[in-house]
This record gives structure tokens, sequence and C-alpha cells, in this order.
């Protein structure tokens, strides 16, 4: 195995612009996109320079910060920690709020990309609201945070209430004329989450949010981030991201973009396997820089040549059928 990435990883990096080739193209809800790689929302999507430098690393789409109805001013530092095996962090959901959506969304859809807008309601109302907002700016579509580990009154929070999620999914569906995807975090029984939302009008699915966790410095004998609790992300989580896509692909069949531990095309790769028809890249970025995008774009094209598939559709879901 180690040879066989080694192989792709000099033949990627030789052939193939990012994204220009047929075989990698991905339609999803609302989403055309040039290759399966987009970033995940939080790195790089909360400016419009982040935008075009997302734009320059060759994403086929921009998610952009979670947005809530107020503005946040997020948690007090230290709100990422470097790991070995990822990123330990608690931002906090810092945004301007509803007022400074719009503005964001058109600067990112003037780059020509599509745009994935992702929100972060607590209610029902304040999903319809920043939906509404999120789609007359422009937005593709809406990706529906309901899973960041160290929110209080939403994310896991919410999800956990199998109604209140439910409810928020249908408000921000009744809305837009644009699909919603439903980000979701760890909980129990995962599939049978998945499929409540995509009766309540999900069109897609986000698969998989960090995962609770916190660092304790032994020395100070304290909590280490500023909020104590954060999410863990990067490779640490990818296995537990792959079974995620993997039983909720086998139960609902649904479009799933695949998220959690990307850094090469191997790990992208066995996301779309599971189920994923495309990735987002987050920690990823941060670890080894915005080239990251497309040598996994480039390898994936190589992977499809050596294995015999014609496009990324024939390798979505090959695991469950193996």
């Amino acid at each position: 195995m180690f040879c066989l990435r080694l192989h792709l990883g000099v033949v990627a990096l030789q052939r193939a612009p990012c994204g220009a080739a047929e075989a990698l193209r991905v339609e999803l809800p609302g989403l055309r996109l040039a290759h399966p790689v987009m970033n995940a929302s939080g790195v790089l999507g909360s400016s419009p320079e982040g935008f075009r430098r997302l734009a320059a690393a060759g994403v086929s789409a921009i998610v952009t910060k979670s947005f809530t109805v107020e503005p946040r001013r997020g948690y007090p530092t230290p709100i990422a920690v470097p790991l070995e095996y990822g990123m330990l962090n608690a931002v906090g959901l810092s945004n301007p709020g509803l007022e400074g959506l719009p503005g964001l969304v058109k600067a990112a859809k003037g780059l020509g990309l599509p745009v994935v807008a992702s929100i972060a309601a607590s209610s029902p109302g304040e999903a319809e609201r920043l939906t509404a907002a999120a789609v007359e700016a422009g937005a593709d579509a809406v990706e529906l945070n309901l899973s960041c580990p160290h929110a209080r009154g939403r994310g896991l929070v919410l999800l956990w209430d199998r109604r209140a999620a439910a409810s928020v999914v249908s408000a921000a569906a009744s809305v837009s004329d644009v699909p919603v995807y439903a980000k979701l975090g760890l909980v129990d029984n995962l599939p049978a989450a998945a499929s409540r939302l995509l009766e309540a009008g999900a069109a897609g699915l986000v698969l998989l949010n960090t995962l609770p966790a916190m660092m304790i410095d032994v020395y100070a004998a304290a909590p280490v981030l500023g909020n104590r609790v954060g999410g863990l992300s990067g490779p640490a989580m990818h296995p537990v991201a792959v079974r995620a896509v993997y039983e909720v692909y086998a139960e609902t069949g649904a479009p799933i973009i695949g998220v959690g531990g990307v850094e090469d095309w191997a790990s992208a790769a066995e996301l779309i396997l599971a189920g994923a028809s495309a990735v987002q890249i987050g920690t990823g970025i941060v670890r080894r820089g915005e080239q990251v995008v497309c040598e996994t774009a480039r390898g994936l094209l190589e992977w499809l040549r050596l294995l015999g598939y014609a496009s990324i559709r024939e390798a979505v879901g090959a695991a469950q059928r193996g």
C-alpha cells in the first residue's frame, strides 16, 4: 500500500490540473462540482480574502463559516491546539451575524464557484431567517450545522433532541428553493438520526463534525482550551467519519459529503468508497497547506484510473458492494 501511495503521489503531481477531468465531476443536489474536494466550514470561509485563497487553492465549491442570527465574538483564547494526530479547537462560532451573511455570500459567489452557506440556528425561526438570507444572497446550497460539539443551545445539544433538530431542518427547507444539507455529529444510532432529518426535508448530509474532546495541562492542572471543551478534528477522527458515512449511506442511500481527517487522496477515497460523493477538507488545509486540495483531487484521478473506474460516481459506496 505504501508503494502504491508513493507512486500515485508522484504521478499525480505531474499530470492533470486540479479538477480538469471529466471523471472527477460530481453532481449533488444544487451543486455541480468540477471535482469532489471543497473546504470545510470554518477554514478560510469567513472573509473575501479567505475565499480568494480557497479559489486559488482549487476548491470545487466554497463553504462559508457558520452564521448565527446574532453576532458572536467566540470563546476566549486559546481556541486551538495542534496535536500530533490532529487538532483540538473551540472557536465558538465567531461570526458577524445575520447582517454580515449576505455580503460574504455575494463575495464568494463573485469568484465563479458554487457557494454553500453554513448556518447554525437554535430554533426554527432562526433557521428560517438565516436560510432566507443565504438564498437571497445567491447561495447554491445551505449547510445546516446541527453538530458543533461546544456551542450551547445549538449543535450537538440540538441534534440530541430529535424533534428540535427535525423542526429546524423543516423550517430551513420550507423557505429555501436551494437544497439544505444537514451536518451531523456523532450520536447514538446515527443512521436513524440521519433518516429523520432527511424525512424533515434535508436534501443531503454532511458527515461528520468534530468529536467532543478536551485536553488538560498537567502542570497547570487546568483545561488547555479557553472553553475547556472543544472539538477533535484531523486524522484521529478519520476512522470514525468513515464508519459514519458507511453506516448512514447503507441505511439511507442519501447524497453525502464526507468530512473528517481528509489529508490526501487515500483518506478522501475511503470516504467515497464508504458512500460520500464529495469531501471537505478542514484541518488538512491547516496542517498541510492549501496545496492539499489539488493534490487530493489529482490523486483521486490517478486512483480512479488505477482501479478502472470511469468516474467518481462508480466509486461512491463501492465498499458496500465488496
